[in-house]
């Protein structure tokens, strides 16, 4: 079964989900690539992005103490609220942002780095659909925006580019993938791989993952001389629990891309 036809499938079997899926690479496939959808924490790879290109430029010091500020203090995940020291190292506060999606962590390394800043490397890279809004958990007086945002397409050509080593320099890129390396949250698309949550540093894989009340996101790639890479994001109704669906659905995708042959040429994602 093909790539298309699972995701098809998926697709058909999840009506009340609204779906972005864009598969590129060695092999191609999608539906509806260009919609915007809320990503939750996937915009947080534009913060890593930022922040690896000014450690390569040297304009940013990786050992740069950065302390926790109580006024973007934020719950959910992460570990840095729980550990008792208040100071760490300004690449250490991305490992945690890379391995646990750790908010507070983020929120500490967005102040430090900026939103604008961040913002202005989204426009350098093309990207219209895909952005990082703001911090987590705090919203701009008056103003009331998801966290980030983005659609299949862009972000699935953003992970190929990394993947390749061309996200902004092969510096850059090998900065992210080294961080995105620890990732812990396996439970979507990468589920099917059936990877150790905790140690997979020499795998192929490499991903990020964004999760909140009717929202599951997952973009990542499959390193290697033809890598291929995927964005999923499904949006739904909270009041209409339908996380098990979307994670089954998500699944099957991963399963399929499990599949896929290592060899074949490189197709990206069209615009129809």
């Amino acid at each position: 079964m093909t790539i298309s036809t699972v995701v098809s499938d998926v697709v058909t079997a999840t009506p009340d989900v609204t779906w972005s899926i864009a598969v590129t690479g060695r092999t191609v496939a999608a539906h509806d690539p260009g919609r915007r959808l809320s990503t939750a924490s996937i915009g947080k790879i534009l913060l890593l992005a930022e922040t690896a290109r000014r450690i390569a430029e040297g304009t940013l010091d990786p050992g740069e103490p950065l302390r926790r500020d109580p006024a973007v203090a934020v719950a959910d995940s992460g570990l840095w609220q729980h550990l008792s020291v208040d100071v760490l190292p300004l690449a250490d506060v991305a490992a945690l942002i890379g391995a646990e999606s750790d908010n507070y962590a983020t929120n500490v390394l967005l102040r430090r780095i900026g939103i604008e800043a961040v913002g202005a490397l989204t426009g350098t890279l093309g990207l219209e659909q895909t952005a990082l809004n703001r911090l987590v958990g705090i919203q701009p007086p008056g103003v009331h925006t998801k966290l980030s945002t983005g659609s299949a397409r862009e972000l699935a050509a953003l992970m190929l580019r990394l993947a390749r080593g061309r996200l902004i320099s092969p510096a850059v890129s090998a900065r992210v993938d080294g961080w995105l390396a620890l990732n812990t949250d396996l439970s979507m698309v990468a589920s099917a791989f059936h990877l150790d949550p905790l140690a997979h540093l020499d795998a192929p894989l490499r991903n990020k993952t964004g999760t909140d009340d009717g929202i599951r996101a997952d973009v990542g790639y499959l390193r290697g001389d033809r890598p291929l890479a995927y964005a999923v994001l499904a949006n739904w109704d909270p009041a209409r629990d339908r996380t098990g669906a979307v994670l089954a659905g998500m699944r099957e995708i991963g399963a399929a891309l499990c599949r896929e042959p290592a060899g074949g040429s490189d197709h990206r994602v069209s615009d129809t």
